[in-house]
């Protein structure tokens, strides 16, 4: 991006705009120095290392800006994309729709073809809670209303009296964020997180997917294809609705069979009120008199019928509107979706979303009967599609934990029923899989209802038995998997059917989903897979079976290359295995913010994926930070659903539609990938190098963060297998090492260059060409050019013991170095040419960044040297951590 580029000049001015806002909330409060601080220099910024009240006001000014530096570039990117459109057509969008179908039109498919794919796709967010968002919800609300001030300003019909009131209410905006409090100085309870996803479940998303709906329909009859094929809900693409908030136990003691319980009534009470209020939309808008209208006699019919069935409650339902029949039937239709929400079981209740679906279908063959195709287009088919996807239960519920926790469960209860038998955790893999293959060959439990096995067994008996109650007086949609983190064996799957025997509920029906996290898993995964399928508890009737895959805990063990290369090889062994027993699998990418953990563009990560791998259905985590991110705000919300659901639709059709895969260098992409796993591991591995992360970040700050109800260590050990990957990546982000995005990648470059020149060159010839190699690039670089040699050297040098500050740090910029510059050789072009929006962002905000990297270094060293744990150092450390994230725009 030049100085002189549309986007460039857009960002440029609206920032000064929003400066110029926040400058005058500062001169009205009469801080008239830190007013002067919130300009756009090009030059070092020089802060005043001053204790106390001042240098609380510097972290917050400069936070302030560069959230609004954060808004300005996301609504730029915006209005950039319509302006792509107007000018270039929907094609021009990288990922979308229309690139999609022209994509497919190249390759050959006809139309029908295209609308056989996207009928066949599903796509399923999962939201969790892990503790990756610093800012408090009152500070993202303020965001919203600030960035859709930011939007009503795109429009050039305003007047300059509505132009100034709208600078007004921005100025009251920013008084009220300067006067809020942005981090939490407790931490956020699992209720007030549940609260959090809830506002996305219930406000965000319908109105999101009905964005990305529309945005399909128009690229579709853009490229001239017919439109009535999108006439009913069942051609759009499959959308559900995950969270692990209430569900996902593993390492968390605070998510009780009771807070399962009540997360699941919560997301049934959310569903239905959604459901209410667009009927109740609806019934305003169907005012069509009958005078005017011709009646359906079948219409007709069916009003008196479910009149019939509710009885006298119907007469005011009917009497509202005496001439208006389809307001008649929707009355019908609202006060049996009332009695449904206040669980009147006496009443005539609908049982379940397809009997509501039912009545919708009645309503859209009256009005088509009437040739209202436009009004069922424009009304019912949105309900029809809300209904569809959100049901009842608004979003699936998963149930996750721990292998080892299930163990111990285990050996509880075979302790509190067999006697003489050894502990369960001493028996080997074999002496297990017997053990439970020759239980389930009886449905008859361990024990009666409710007897006390010990801790791990009851709390996993009691969570189990939650969701048995759900189901009985429910039904089972809101119900999603039952993950098994950290999966290294068969049994740590086949105890999971022992845990749904025990309290009552039917293996058949649940996915029991296992979670590969580290190098070794992933390599073990399609082993595991097979014996899985192979077994006789196996449910038969299966036809789906999905797998997680975690790319956190992949890349702390064996660093970003040997991730994503491992991740890669494991979805084409396992899509092996899953054909070979006709079983379609559904991949569970558990994905973060962060090019460590696998964030970045949808469309790229979704073109790295192994061809035929991905088989209609993706399920991805969308965690911390990266929810405000990608769906705070509605235009954006829209955009990276459409994203999902084309990017999904893509590389579907490589199943439906195999087309020649290129000879893509594996084996070279291997080699790379070993030498960098070897000198990823030669560093964490090394005996002095905790020592150097413990001082060289600010773990031991996170680790006092209050961004999550989660402890940051599973189990409260001082070692870095222990650690949780979020805080790992967290921590390295905040000093700008951003290690976990790139060591060892710059190494494996340069021997494999010297040595094994081949490869080198195999690899180099296909960078352009090979998604997944150019995907890997790509990331690793981002994460090369955000990394900062002046702030990386600075951490180091609070590491106590000089000669190990100086040996990591050599290596590590001697790393850093050459990943860059092998990195630039394989890309070609100059660097500044082809990242020019990143260098530029990169720019835009490096001395706002410096300036809270000083405040950071210098209250660190304060705090470690004070050695007190509720040190006031700890607060003003959280806050200039959140400030960092803010201006990092990730954290873990």
């Amino acid at each position: 991006m030049t100085t002189n580029s549309p986007l460039f000049q857009k960002i440029t001015r609206d920032m000064n705009f929003l400066t110029k806002c926040f400058q005058k909330v500062l001169q009205q409060l009469g801080e008239h120095d830190l007013e002067k601080m919130v300009v756009q220099k090009t030059g070092s910024m020089e802060i005043e290392l001053e204790a106390g009240e001042l240098e609380e006001k510097h972290i917050q000014v400069l936070s302030i800006y560069l959230q609004l530096m954060n808004l300005v570039e996301e609504n730029a990117g915006v209005q950039m994309r319509r302006k792509m459109i107007n000018e270039n057509g929907c094609t021009s969008i990288r990922g979308s729709w229309g690139e999609t179908f022209q994509r497919w039109q190249k390759q050959g498919l006809t139309a029908n073809q295209m609308a056989k794919v996207v009928r066949q796709i599903q796509v399923y967010p999962v939201l969790t809670a892990h503790p990756t968002e610093a800012k408090r919800k009152s500070i993202l609300e303020l965001h919203r209303e600030i960035y859709l001030n930011l939007v009503k300003l795109e429009n050039n019909a305003y007047s300059k009296f509505e132009r100034t009131g709208m600078e007004r209410e921005i100025v009251a905006l920013l008084e009220r964020w300067w006067r809020t409090g942005e981090v939490y100085l407790e931490k956020p309870t699992l209720e007030m997180e549940r609260n959090n996803v809830m506002h996305y479940f219930s406000k965000v998303f319908p109105k999101a997917l009905l964005k990305a709906d529309q945005q399909l329909m128009d690229s579709w009859a853009a490229m001239g294809f017919d439109p009535s094929v999108f006439n009913e809900a069942a051609a759009f693409p499959d959308f559900q609705l995950g969270s692990w908030v209430g569900g996902d136990r593993d390492g968390h003691p605070y998510v009780s069979a009771e807070l399962t319980q009540n997360t699941l009534l919560e997301h049934r009470k959310a569903a239905l009120s959604l459901i209410l209020g667009n009927l109740e939309l609806l019934g305003s808008r169907m005012s069509f008199s009958a005078i005017r209208n011709p009646v359906p006699e079948f219409f007709k019919e069916k009003i008196q019928e479910k009149a019939r069935a509710i009885g006298p409650e119907s007469e005011p339902a009917l009497a509202r509107n005496p001439m208006e029949p389809w307001r008649q039937f929707i009355n019908l239709m609202l006060l049996k979706a009332k009695n449904t929400s206040s669980q009147l079981w006496e009443q005539v209740i609908y049982c379940n979303a397809d009997e509501l679906l039912e009545d919708l279908h009645i309503l859209r063959k009256s009005l088509l009967e009437i040739d209202a195709g436009h009004v069922v287009t424009q009304f019912i088919l949105p309900l029809e599609r809300q209904v569809k996807c959100f049901g009842f239960h608004l979003a699936h519920l998963d149930i996750r934990q721990n292998s080892s926790f299930h163990e111990k469960a285990m050996e509880q209860i075979i302790a509190g029923t067999f006697s003489g038998l050894s502990p369960y955790s001493s028996w080997s893999e074999a002496e297990k899989v017997q053990f439970i293959g020759d239980e389930l060959q009886s449905n008859r439990p361990f024990a009666y209802p409710g007897k006390s096995f010990g801790p791990e067994a009851d709390q996993v008996l009691a969570c189990f038995q939650v969701i048995r109650n759900h189901i009985d007086q429910f039904g089972a949609d809101g119900i999603g998997s039952f993950i098994v983190s950290m999966t290294r064996s068969l049994s740590d799957l086949l105890v999971v059917y022992l845990f749904l025997r025990e309290s009552g509920l039917d293996r058949n029906h649940f996915q029991v989903v296992p979670l590969f996290e580290t190098i070794e898993d992933l390599q073990e995964s399609s082993r595991i897979l097979e014996a899985f399928l192979s077994h006789p508890a196996y449910p038969k009737n299966s036809k789906l079976q999905e797998i997680m895959l975690g790319y956190s805990d992949s890349n702390k063990d064996g660093g970003i290359m040997a991730s994503r290369w491992n991740i890669y090889q494991a979805e084409q062994k396992l899509t092996q295995t899953g054909r070979k027993h006709g079983k379609e699998l559904r991949f569970f990418h558990g994905i973060g913010g962060t090019i460590s953990r696998g964030g970045g563009k949808y469309h790229r990560f979704l073109e790295s994926m192994p061809p035929g791998s991905l088989q209609g259905s993706l399920k991805i985590t969308v965690q911390g930070e990266t929810i405000s991110q990608q769906f705070a705000n509605l235009l954006t919300a829209g955009y990276n659903l459409e994203m999902l659901f084309s990017g999904t639709a893509l590389q579907t059709s490589y199943s439906l539609f195999p087309e020649k895969i290129p000879d893509f260098p594996m084996d070279a992409l291997e080699k790379l990938s070993t030498i960098a796993q070897n000198h990823y591991q030669e560093l964490v591995r090394h005996p002095d190098f905790l020592e150097f992360y413990g001082q060289a970040t600010p773990i031991d700050v996170l680790e006092l963060s209050k961004i999550g109800s989660r402890p940051s260590r599973r189990s409260g050990k001082r070692s870095l297998d222990d650690l949780r990957a979020i805080p790992w990546v967290f921590s390295w982000s905040q000093s700008r090492f951003n290690l976990t995005g790139w060591y060892g990648i710059g190494t494996a470059f340069e021997q494999l260059k010297r040595n094994q020149s081949e490869a080198y060159e195999q690899l180099k010839s296909n960078a352009e060409t090979w998604p997944l190699l150019r995907y890997i690039l790509i990331q690793v670089e981002t994460n090369l050019l955000n990394a900062d040699e002046e702030i990386m050297n600075q951490y180091a040098g609070l590491v106590a013991n000089r000669e190990t500050g100086v040996k990591f740090t050599k290596s590590i910029m001697e790393e850093h170095k050459l990943a860059l510059q092998h990195i630039g050789e394989l890309l070609g072009k100059e660097r500044e040419e082809r990242r020019a929006g990143l260098l530029d962002s990169i720019v835009r905000r490096k001395n706002a960044l410096h300036g809270l990297h000083q405040l950071q270094l210098k209250n660190l060293k304060n705090w470690r040297d004070s050695k007190e744990i509720d040190s006031p150092l700890v607060t003003r450390l959280l806050k200039i951590t959140t400030a960092l994230a803010s201006g990092l725009k990730n954290t873990g």
